[in-house]
Parts: structure tokens; sequence; C-alpha cells
């Protein structure tokens, strides 16, 4: 019988899980998870401290029990000390008994997901600066909220924007700081991230841009945030700056990117035989670059831990990529995303184009209508699209998923300037934006 050891269970893991059980009832799973849960949408932390969350336990889409009942071995609450990959060992600690235990596979499953980032920052250690990852800091951060005042968030990714737009509209006094000179600064290009900070500002959110932390000072019931060019007081901080693969039990055994991200090929393999990893352990393969890159989003752990299955036995299915398509909503605001923007392309050193086009999203015979703003970035060489962005105080979401589609098939501008969209004046003009944005880059090559 074939021994499989899963390391870690939140999304990647958990679909790992599913999957290789579906395709191998009888081979035996063992999962090793530090946490009591699994399957936490962390992507709620805002919202639930917002109130808009009906169950917090529906936060939850699996369970120990469910992956139990499915076949799998569980050992919650279980921390892995240590992997031998080439030996197929691993010694375990239970972290309710303390018993130390090592044990034997076959193949391995690498889903150790990611870490917040934490700088060391004088002061960062405080009891009143908070992370924003798993459950435990979920139940810190709503119960902080409930009493507070004030609170500084730090980092202004989708996370940070998130809490410090609840934060705010539960009354709770908000800074938002951040190193780059623009909240969203990885994620929109300035045409949209203008009119996110001006609703911030709109609602009593101070915008701290630009400015480093230097240090944290507990002032005993609270912390003051000093940076390059300020300091902001509070009676807790979040810390939102980000992830970095927990990747260490693999250190020097496979192929990782600078920052530890497992290389996995496109069945999901590492760099040595029967060793798998997904999810933010992991690598994707970045469609708009056509490079491995380092991306965690739940959507790219998801898909991958279920090709894990499809691909543990016998290479089957392969990844088809990704575009890193996302959407957030701030207060009335609107966004999604797919692909490269034109900063992210800078960043690369990739020379792109961008396109601007501010339409209304239905004809001005309905009785309401509203503007939206669609930035494509496209190769002014290949004309292929390699990117789209969307505001409106509309569900432009879908917009998204269009451009997502066209990155991975490679369309040209001229190709999405002649899809053929519909036109109903509930949900659009006679030119979709997508296709008229498309249509003003196409003129423009």
């Amino acid at each position: 019988m074939t021994t499989v050891a899963v390391i870690g269970c939140t999304h990647a893991g958990t679909f790992a899980t599913q999957s290789i059980l579906q395709e191998h009832p009888d081979w035996q799973v063992h999962v090793f998870e530090r946490n009591g849960t699994l399957s936490f949408l962390s992507c709620g932390i805002a919202l639930w401290v917002g109130d808009h969350v009906s169950d917090p336990k529906r936060m939850f889409y699996s369970s120990p029990q469910a992956l139990a009942e499915a076949g799998a071995t569980m050992h919650m609450r279980t921390d892995v000390l240590s992997v031998d990959a080439t030996g197929k060992t691993l010694v375990a600690r239970d972290l309710e008994t303390g018993e130390e235990k090592e044990y034997s596979f076959d193949k391995l499953v690498v889903t150790t997901g990611s870490k917040p980032v934490i700088p060391p920052i004088e002061g960062i250690d405080s009891d009143h600066v908070l992370l924003c990852k798993n459950w435990d800091h979920a139940l810190a951060i709503k119960e902080r909220a409930k009493g507070a005042k004030s609170a500084v968030v730090v980092g202004s990714g989708y996370i940070g924007a998130e809490l410090a737009e609840q934060f705010s509209l539960v009354g709770v006094k908000t800074t938002l700081v951040d190193a780059m000179d623009r909240v969203l600064a990885n994620n929109f290009d300035e045409p949209i991230t203008a009119e996110v900070e001006k609703a911030f500002a709109d609602h009593d959110v101070e915008l701290a841009l630009g400015q480093k932390v230097t240090r944290f000072v507990d002032t005993g019931d609270g912390v003051t945030v000093v940076t390059e060019k300020g300091e902001y007081t509070a009676d807790f901080a979040v810390l939102a700056v980000g992830f970095l693969p927990a990747t260490e039990l693999l250190k020097g055994q496979v192929d990782m990117l600078p920052n530890g991200a497992i290389v996995v090929d496109e069945y999901m393999r590492a760099s040595l035989p029967d060793v798998y990893a997904a999810g933010d352990s992991a690598t994707v393969f970045y469609n708009p670059t056509g490079k491995h890159d380092y991306i965690p989003l739940a959507t790219n752990a998801v898909r991958q831990g279920l090709l894990v299955g499809r691909n543990i036995e016998t290479p089957t299915r392969a990844y088809m990529g990704t575009q890193a398509t996302s959407a957030v909503q701030l207060y009335d605001l609107s966004l999604a995303a797919s692909g490269l923007t034109l900063g992210g392309a800078e960043r690369r050193g990739l020379d792109l184009r961008l396109t601007e086009l501010v339409d209304d999203y239905r004809p001005d015979f309905m009785l309401t209508t509203t503007p939206v703003t669609s930035l494509l970035t496209w190769d002014p060489d290949t004309r292929e699209v390699k990117g789209g962005q969307f505001m409106a105080k509309a569900d432009i979401s879908g917009a998204a998923n269009v451009v997502s589609m066209a990155i991975q098939s490679h369309f040209t501008v001229d190709d999405l300037a002649n899809v053929d969209f519909l036109f109903q004046p509930n949900f659009d003009k006679p030119v979709y934006y997508v296709g008229a944005v498309a249509m003003k880059a196409a003129a423009e090559a």
C-alpha cells in the first residue's frame, strides 16, 4: 500500500488530501497539521470584524472529521519537526502530549503554506501588535476591535486595506501605514488607487504612505507606530505586510526560489522524486511573464492542490498556470484585476503599454448607471494582452475573469476587441467595456 504524508492543511493541503483519496481510495494518507482547525478562509477576517459574516464557523469549508471520513489519518495539533525527503521519513511532535514519533512515507506532499512577514523591527513583539493570517489571529483581531477606539494597520495590500475599511466602518479611528507611496500599489495602477485613497479619506482613514516603520513602542494600554516621518498611537496595530513560504523543513533538499518557495513543474512535482508541493509553499507558473513566480492566493492553492491527486501516481493533468486574478470591495468601490499592472511590469523590467478608458457601464437611458474605469496592459511588440484592472460602483468582477482567459489564451488586443460580448441594457452598453478598452488599445498600437 502506498503511504502519503501531507504536511500542512489549509487550502492546498485540504484539496490535495481530498483529490488523492478520490483518485486512490486504497492509499494511506497521513495529514499533519499543527493547528486544531483546517481550511480557514482568512479572506473573511476583515468581513467578520465588520459583522458581515453570518457565522464564523462557516469560514471553514472542511474539517478534520470530514477528511477522516474520506479516509485520511489525521494528526491535528501535530508539529512536523524534521523531514528527510530522500530517506522518506519525518519526525513529528504531538503538541498535546509532547510525544515525538517517526513516520515513513512513499510520497510527500508539502502544503505548509505561508507565514506572515515579520520584519526585525524594535518592539514588534508587543502584545498590541497583531498578525492577520489564521483563525487565532482572527479571534484576537475581532476581540480587540470590539472595545477599541483606534487602530494602526501596517501594510496596504488587500488584507491591510480591507481591515482599515472595516475598522473605519465600525467606528475605530484608523491609520493606514505603508512604505509604498500608494495604497494597493502591487495590485492596481494609479488611476484606480487614487480613487481608493479618496474613499479612505472620505471615511476619515489617515493615510501614512511612503513611510517605513522603524519601531513599535508599547505604551502599556496601546502602541505607538514610529515611522521615518511620523508617529501614530493607537489601542492596537495590525501587521499586514505580506507572506513568505513556510518551507524551512525542505531547505537544501529541493530546488527553491530565493524566498523559499518550492519550485514545482506543471505536475506539481518538486526537484526530488516523490515530493510534491502546492499552494503558498510552492511556485506558480505566471502566464503573463511565462516564468515561475510566487503569488500566494487561495485560488492558486486550490487548483494546485486538486492537481496533486491527479498527478501523484502518473503525470496526467498539467497545471495551466495563473494570472493571479483577484478582486476586492472597499466601501462602495468594486475592484478587480488579472495579470500584470504597469507598475508590476516595470518592477519586472518589462516594457508594456497601458490603455485607460472611463465610460458608463450601461446606457444613459437607464435610470441609473455609473462609470467604469478600465485599464488594459499589453505588449507593444506582440500586441498580447498582459493584464486588466477594473473599478466601479457596480459589480464589475466578471471583467477580470474575461481578461484572465484572454491572457491564458494569448489573445492580442485585436482578438479581445472582437470577442462576441453580450449587450443588454441592464448589464452593459452595446460595446462591453472590456471590448471597448481593447478597441482603444488596438487603435493605439
